[in-house]
């Protein structure tokens, strides 16, 4: 890229992606108020309808908040390997018609079309792939389209639902002007409380004033977000890579001495993630457990192993790895189970653990659970774990973040 010439940056976000996907799956559910998460007072939303949201629903609010404002919302756990799939999807649709793309969500998505435009337009190319992506998977998705990650991301948040928004270049600091402090990328709610309580509500108000104001205010990050507001932003978009690891956590809705329901617990996740390495033909070569306790004290553990992607090889050593872990004179809060260094291939045989009927029985059950839901067969043990607590999934060591940080 020239000096002269200027970038032109795609944001592309599929909209209500959790929600849309149950709609694939039940159409009963289109046009109504409904809320992906936990249906608990500890759970918390991971995703909710535009339907909802007219309530006041947002994501990561707290389950019992969401259910006082929309009383009347289908409630729906949701699926994590049904996400996946889609979202692995919608990504190959990307990685074929674009030459640079960041994947940093299971939903959304920064391609750089710099140069694009003087063969077929980059306006063209972001509708294309917005109409391949609404065509093949029926998802509705919106994108914004400025010269940087910040504008577009914002300029995204304006065309949903199901929308488009394109910034010209030269007026991206007029655009921002208007908009409250909260619409730029990195300002969370203790940034904006400080802000406002100074009487800075508007982004207008964080343009004009100095930057290094903002730096003695918020230290590094205040001539970052001075930058922002002011349509700067140079970050580049980092090409993506296929994940490392995939794991799992459960918050319990109290915090349990209760052995039986832990173990359980930790039964059906490793289950689960063992599933979805057999679905994406992937293998681990390392398992962490976590513990954290009441008082938010938090442990791992992990162990490097030979490459394989078996229950009856994985489970064990999952339950290995937690009686070391485990610290009797606490109550426990949250466990987790983490699967990394991921490679691809099938599984192996070991002879001296490994059985053909084991074989055909992994075929059978997977089966079952890439027609009717993952949740559908599992081992009786772990059949209770899926109602006594708040699961979060975050598949790419990222999710935690990019679900607190979601506005689609």
């Amino acid at each position: 890229m020239s000096s002269a010439e200027q970038r032109v940056i795609l944001h592309l976000d599929l909209d209500s992606f959790f929600v849309s996907v149950e709609r694939l799956h039940n159409p009963a559910l289109v046009g109504k108020p409904v809320i992906v998460g936990a249906d608990s007072d500890r759970g918390v939303v991971a995703s909710c309808s535009y339907e909802a949201r007219a309530y006041g629903v947002r994501s990561a609010m707290p389950m019992r908040t969401a259910k006082q404002l929309c009383p009347d919302a289908i409630i729906v756990r949701g699926n994590s390997g049904a996400y996946m799939e889609m979202s692995d999807v919608v990504t190959e649709l990307i990685r074929a018609r674009v030459p640079l793309f960041e994947k940093t969500s299971v939903d959304e998505f920064y391609v750089d079309l710099t140069g694009t435009e003087k063969f077929f337009g980059a306006e063209k190319l972001a509708r294309d792939v917005r109409a391949a992506i609404l065509r093949e998977t029926h998802l509705p998705n919106s994108f914004g389209l400025s010269a940087n990650k910040t504008v577009s991301k914002v300029a995204t948040d304006d065309a949903k639902p199901n929308g488009t928004k394109q910034i010209a270049h030269g007026t991206e600091k007029p655009y921002l002007a208007p908009k409250p402090i909260e619409a730029i990328p990195g300002v969370g709610g203790k940034t904006a409380h400080l802000l406002r309580s100074m009487g800075v509500a508007r982004i207008a108000t964080m343009q004009e004033m100095p930057m290094e104001l903002l730096e003695r205010l918020l230290g590094a990050h205040g001539p970052v977000l001075w930058r922002k507001a002011n349509g700067i932003d140079p970050s580049p978009v980092v090409p993506w890579h296929e994940r490392k690891s995939i794991g799992t956590e459960r918050t319990f809705a109290t915090d349990t001495l209760d052995l039986v329901k832990v173990r359980g617990m930790l039964t059906a996740m490793a289950e689960s993630l063992a599933f979805q390495l057999r679905r994406g033909r992937r293998l681990t070569g390392c398992v962490n457990v976590r513990v954290r306790y009441a008082d938010m004290e938090t442990h791992d553990r992990q162990q490097r192993i030979p490459y394989t992607a078996c229950d009856h090889l994985l489970l064990p050593l999952v339950h290995d790895l937690f009686h070391k872990l485990y610290d009797r004179r606490q109550r426990i809060r949250l466990i987790g189970v983490r699967f990394s260094n991921l490679v691809g291939g099938g599984h192996q045989m070991d002879a001296f653990t490994d059985t053909e009927e084991a074989m055909r029985l992994y075929q059978a059950m997977d089966k079952i659970r890439q027609r009717f839901g993952d949740r559908t067969v599992m081992r009786a043990s772990g059949m209770d774990a899926h109602s006594i607590g708040r699961m979060d999934d975050p598949f790419d060591g990222q999710a935690p973040l990019l679900l607190a940080n979601r506005r689609t």
